[in-house]
């Protein structure tokens, strides 16, 4: 696809440069400006507890353009036992929550305002509350991930990083675990909720949010087009006591700043990072975060005018392209007019595809083979 297939405003780059070091690197740039004739979607594949490589989601959504979004569960490992796919951290589409937000780290929401694109990077959190019809309220913990298992930390009480250790209030490597928790899962998730333990509850609900009926152990099919409350430790009892069936609970996740004060403006999709790269022209602090490892990178910048910048950089490619630490990304989204940036999910997870073909090298490991990594959801550039 050439750039004049492109919408007007849309314009994308295949560009080689050297580093400081003059070490290689590959890059691939699109740029939305505001008043582009084209609109910039969160998607996602056929369900949220599944992987697909960003090609077959930009097939699936009809995207002309599309690149690798938020990190997700890969659920391997020293912490594996998470379904492959969930999203970590905040992911938004259709102005829907699907993904509670690492509280405090940034993201990349996506708005329109008066017929143009509202493209900003901010730190953000997110509140759940969940309202019995008895009148009975209580926090929701969390949206379409196993509950009582937390990547990234950072809930919204009572997550641990080991059974025995102090409370984790903000965002940290590793999985924390919380014994007592309800979590909605959406029709966005799929059919089958993961298997409950002992004790476990779940309350599952039409598509209009009736209670249809309560199942213990939690887990199984979810009602065709439904959703579901599903609880641990007190969260399954306070269900069990106030969620009884035709009655109906009010379900509620929005985004918030990270005191939990209502954001300005229209977020019709959100997609959480790991750090801020640039703040205002400056490199973040919040990138020495992740290390000096140069890596491949997907990086989502905005320019001062409100352009949308994504930033995709190849690596573990010797001699050809070497990656960039975050440092480097922040310098090279910079290049391109960005003064506020934020890193998405990287490594192997890096894949531009532009009109069904794939435009960059993904690869798992250096020297590794070009491979199309299966991913939790993507950023896509759509028709008007």
């Amino acid at each position: 696809m050439s750039e004049a297939d492109l919408p007007a405003g849309v314009r994308y780059q295949e560009i080689s440069r050297r580093l400081e070091s003059g070490r290689p690197v590959r890059l691939g740039v699109l740029s939305v400006a505001p008043d582009a004739r084209a609109r910039v979607e969160a998607v996602h594949g056929a369900a949220l507890s599944r992987t697909e490589t960003v090609r077959a989601q930009a097939r699936r959504s009809g995207a002309l353009f599309a690149v690798n979004g938020t990190y997700f569960d890969a659920g391997t490992g020293r912490d594996a036992g998470g379904p492959y796919g969930d999203p970590i951290g905040l992911y938004a589409e259709n102005g829907r929550v699907l993904s509670e937000a690492l509280a405090g780290r940034p993201a990349l929401l996506l708005g329109r305002e008066r017929g143009r694109l509202d493209a900003r990077i901010t730190a953000v959190s997110t509140v759940g509350r969940l309202r019995a019809a008895d009148g009975a309220r209580r926090e929701l913990d969390g949206v379409n991930r196993t509950a009582g298992r937390v990547p990234g930390c950072g809930g919204v009480g009572g997550d641990r990083l080991a059974a025995d250790g102090p409370a984790v209030t903000r965002p940290s490597k590793g999985v924390c675990t919380d014994s007592d928790e309800v979590v909605y899962f959406t029709e966005q998730w799929g059919r089958t909720t993961p298997a409950g333990p002992v004790g476990s509850t779940e309350v599952l609900l039409a598509a209009d949010g009736t209670a249809l009926r309560t199942r213990t152990p939690a887990g199984g099919l979810l009602p065709e087009g439904g959703r579901s409350l599903y609880g641990i430790g007190e969260g399954a009892a306070w269900l069990r006591s106030h969620v009884r069936p035709d009655t109906r609970a009010a379900v509620s996740m929005r985004i918030t700043d990270p005191s939990g004060q209502p954001l300005t403006g229209a977020v019709r999709s959100a997609l959480g990072g790991s750090a801020r790269l640039l703040s205002g022209g400056d490199i973040d602090p919040d990138a020495g975060r992740l290390g000096p490892d140069r890596e491949p990178r997907t990086v989502a910048g905005v320019a001062s005018d409100g352009t949308l910048l994504l930033v995709a950089i190849d690596g573990r490619a010797p001699g050809e392209s070497v990656g960039a630490t975050p440092t480097e990304a922040a310098r090279l989204a910079r290049s391109f007019g960005a003064v506020d940036a934020v890193n998405l999910d990287g490594g192997g997870s890096t894949t531009v595809v532009l009109e069904g073909r794939l435009r960059n090298s993904p690869r798992g490991s250096e020297k590794g083979k070009v491979t199309e990594r299966r991913v939790a959801n993507a950023i896509a550039i759509l028709p008007p």
